[in-house]
């Protein structure tokens, strides 16, 4: 959930020397990494359009379609422990809290099958839950690569169930420190905009309509010259929340590579960190609640900020 990680696609435009086959069968073909029972499943899932569309499995595919694989399969692999330092904040037979670096993706995906966090969590923790599969052990949710912070892992199945269901239910709470580009007026405020695929670019997201209801709260917790640090409270939890909902007020998370239009050379990444993360013990119904503080790129930015 929170503002989720893994949104890789791929785009394959049909050429007219292409073969005029089954949409399952081509695909399986272009990427033969997958086998064509996970095509088809991806298919089934609506995971995959072609000209913005989701077709069947026997869709004839044509010169000039334009495929888009949404959310890319990842075909079975043999995980390896790795041996990454990890901040973990609580730990328990059941539950483990890790502060994750700016940098660090979540689990493997497409492009970044080692040195993720599933592959430090393999070789720190005996157990993890196996809910969401051998590629996403212990993850109940995720944040974006380049945003640090909070995340929970579950180290059994009956842990997992119950975050994801308290997390379903929006009692888990979330709040994030991010520093945009531009001067707030207000001290306060509530984005209620709904999410999707941006329609132009179906590697972003962007508010649609139609697109599934998603609401962030936000209060200014300093003003510079030129930007405004704020506290953000997840009240969904879709793909890029946060750095969709503040760009669409005009207002875009500092040094965000695909929502801010303002180049930057500085490789930390949006300025984004999940800083506080509240919860319920799954076991002893204890109400959890911690914090982490902001990295030290994050902190020294400010600090020149203030000297403007």
């Amino acid at each position: 959930m929170a503002d989720n990680e893994r949104e890789e696609t791929l785009e394959y435009l049909v050429s007219p020397t292409d073969d005029c086959i089954r949409l399952d069968k081509f695909v399986a073909r272009l990427y033969p990494q997958f086998s064509r029972t996970l095509v088809q499943k991806t298919i089934s899932e609506g995971l995959l359009e072609v000209n913005g569309v989701v077709r069947k499995s026997n869709y004839i595919v044509v010169p000039g379609d334009l495929i888009v694989v949404l959310d890319v399969p990842i075909a079975e692999m043999d995980l390896q422990p790795e041996a990454i330092p990890l901040h973990i904040v609580f730990e328990d037979d059941d539950v483990l809290v890790v502060d994750k670096p700016a940098g660090m993706v979540v689990h493997p995906a497409p492009g970044a099958y080692e040195h993720t966090l599933v592959n430090a969590l393999l070789y720190h923790v005996r157990a993890l839950s196996s809910v969401n599969g051998p590629i996403r052990p212990g993850i109940v949710h995720r944040i974006d690569k380049d945003t640090s912070g909070l995340l929970m892992v579950a180290k059994n199945d009956a842990a997992h169930a119950a975050l994801a269901a308290e997390l379903a239910l929006k009692k888990t709470e979330r709040e994030y420190l991010c520093l945009v580009d531009g001067v707030i007026a207000i001290d306060r405020g509530t984005i209620d905009k709904p999410i999707g695929r941006d329609p132009r670019d179906r590697k972003r997201m962007a508010v649609v309509p139609g697109g599934k209801p998603a609401v962030t709260h936000f209060q200014v917790l300093e003003r510079f010259r030129a930007h405004t640090l704020l506290r953000c409270v997840l009240e969904t939890g879709r793909t890029h929340q946060i750095r969709v909902h503040l760009a669409s007020i005009g207002f875009p998370v500092t040094n965000d590579p695909v929502y801010n239009r303002r180049p930057s050379e500085d490789p930390y990444g949006q300025f984004l960190h999940a800083a506080t993360l509240g919860f319920t013990h799954p076991r002893t119904g204890q109400a959890l609640r911690f914090s982490a503080p902001l990295p030290e790129r994050f902190t020294r930015f400010l600090e020149n900020l203030r000297l403007e």
